[in-house]
């Protein structure tokens, strides 16, 4: 089976995907082919492993899980850690014509029973450390057939390293095509009940295409390091598919990041790319003694996804490190970034323009396209697009409109032809006539000295008239008062129009997220009800 003709030269590259094509034959066979068999291709907990190494941990998992009974195109659900075992558990199931399901790793027994249920997995492969979430929720699996541990104790079921050892580390590409399903993502529930966005064999390597080449130039001299987990769209690109469509380097942190684990990482791996969230951006950055001298010498370039970046968290963070954030907008929907900053000409407070090999429309509340500097919904177009929502079929035609995919995100072009998110749709404010982003209040929030982090939802005054609401995390050190509350609103109102000022301040110790960093407002708006 051939992999993927790539004309890196032009713009966007140029991919060329054959009709008769398995997605680990790219990330995989690729790399054999062209000499790098010694050459690390992830660095873990355990130490470095390299593209021979992954082939045959990738070959031997696809054929165990052969061996338990499974047939092409059914589903195996992953609840894994960052180490070897999932890059080499989801290629395998590709490999073997299986279709591998990521979950995040940190959601409740409740959010795993409904997956397993919705996706109707015949598999699940499960780190050891997370096997207490879904212990309740084997019981009485209607699909679920095999359970398989990554660990050294299988609590009572199959370990993957024992299956692993017993199974042949030789394995075929199975038959299938560019237009066959090939794995899923679940939505991270931002707004409500996850969602599987079921992705064809060839979205990775024209994502890896687009945004890997295209943008990050990434190259096999690359040491990549993402702080955002394999498990979501966001970070597989970042450690998988990127690094391995072009022989570079990818290191794992096991554990959930955080400021001081990242900045381990970056000494002691001296990464040349480095994938982040605003969150985590911020929360280095208030450190004052983090900078470039604690990380990595080699950092040539930053990425910031998931949430928009802060224009104030961009600027402090390249005058720390001396490295510029790409801000961008991707979703689980279109497999990766579509809407990027680019290197040399990064506008802090804009999401850039669109990848190469994207097209992007803003659309008004009329259907009609907005016009520059009037806010509408974002629609894209580009050929790494879920082909629509598992059992979902009202809200797959919702967002996949024929070519078109509806993203949710607010945004408007403004007079230099970047663009400017607004919010999400179901987020945005309509106070005093006039639209309102819950992000521009919270970047004017975060601005001032003493606070950290800042989300907006809207709330009923006795008029029954909706305003802005804040919810503020304050730095270290910082006390609640009432004198700090008038001054904060004070303060949005001389960054802002007056309109936007928050009405009501809360004080709280943290903000409700997803895993990939995206504030949960629907949760703060069913609080502030």
């Amino acid at each position: 089976m051939r992999y993927t003709k790539l004309d890196v030269g032009s713009t966007p590259p140029r991919v060329e995907v054959p009709r008769e094509y398995n997605a680990s034959v790219d990330f995989i066979d690729r790399n054999l082919d062209q000499g790098r068999g010694d050459k690390p291709a992830y660095i873990d907990c355990s130490g470095p492993h390299t593209y021979r190494e992954l082939a045959e941990r990738a070959n031997r998992a696809g054929n165990a899980l052969l061996g338990t009974g499974l047939v092409m195109e059914q589903r195996v659900m992953m609840c894994l850690l960052d180490t070897i075992d999932f890059p080499a558990v989801f290629l395998g199931a590709i490999r073997a014509g299986l279709v591998p399901i990521p979950v995040n790793t940190l959601l409740t027994p409740k959010d795993y029973d409904y997956m397993v249920r919705d996706s109707r997995a015949r598999a699940l492969v499960i780190s050891e450390a997370l096997f207490e979430k879904f212990e309740r929720v084997l019981e009485d699996q209607p699909h679920l057939q095999t359970v398989i541990v990554a660990g050294d104790d299988g609590r009572g079921h199959a370990r993957l390293a024992d299956l692993a050892a017993a199974a042949s580390a030789d394995l075929e590409p199975a038959p299938t095509t560019c237009d066959d399903v090939a794995f899923w993502l679940y939505t991270s529930g931002s707004t409500g009940t996850p969602k599987g966005s079921m992705h064809l064999q060839a979205d990775l390597v024209h994502s890896a295409a687009c945004y890997g080449l295209g943008v990050l130039g990434i190259e096999a001299d690359d040491v990549v390091f993402s702080a955002a987990k394999l498990f979501f769209a966001y970070g597989l690109g970042n450690a998988l598919s990127f690094p391995l469509l072009v022989g570079a380097t990818a290191v794992l942190l096991a554990d959930r990041p955080t400021p001081d684990s990242i900045m381990a990482t970056l000494a002691a791996h001296d990464p040349t790319i480095y994938f982040g969230v605003p969150t985590l951006y911020g929360a280095i950055l208030a450190d004052p003694a983090n900078g470039r001298d604690r990380g990595s010498a080699r950092l040539r370039v930053c990425v910031s996804a998931g949430e928009a970046l802060p224009e104030r968290v961009g600027v402090a963070w390249q005058e720390r490190f001396g490295v510029e954030i790409l801000d961008g907008l991707g979703s689980t929907e279109m497999t990766h970034i579509f809407l990027s900053n680019r290197a040399g000409r990064v506008r802090y407070g804009t999401s850039g323009h669109a990848v190469p090999g994207y097209e992007l429309r803003v659309v008004a509340e009329d259907g009609a396209e907005a016009g520059p500097g009037e806010i509408g919904e974002l629609w894209v177009s580009g050929a790494t697009s879920a082909i629509a929502y598992w059992n979902q079929r009202e809200k797959s035609r919702d967002t996949f409109q024929s070519r078109w995919t509806r993203t949710g995100d607010k945004y408007m072009v403004d007079e230099q032809g970047a663009y400017v998110y607004c919010g999400r749709t179901d987020d945005m404010l309509k106070v005093s006539g006039h639209w309102v982003s819950p992000f521009e209040v919270e970047s004017a929030l975060v601005a001032h000295d003493h606070v950290l982090e800042a989300a907006v939802v809207g709330q009923a005054d006795d008029s029954k008239l909706l305003k802005p609401k804040a919810f503020i995390v304050l730095k270290d050190g910082v006390q609640p008062s009432a004198d700090l509350e008038q001054g904060l609103k004070d303060f949005v109102k001389g960054e802002l129009a007056p309109f936007k000022y928050p009405r009501w301040i809360e004080f709280v110790d943290s903000l409700p997220k997803t895993a990939t960093g995206k504030i949960q407002r629907f949760k703060l708006r069913d609080h502030a009800d």
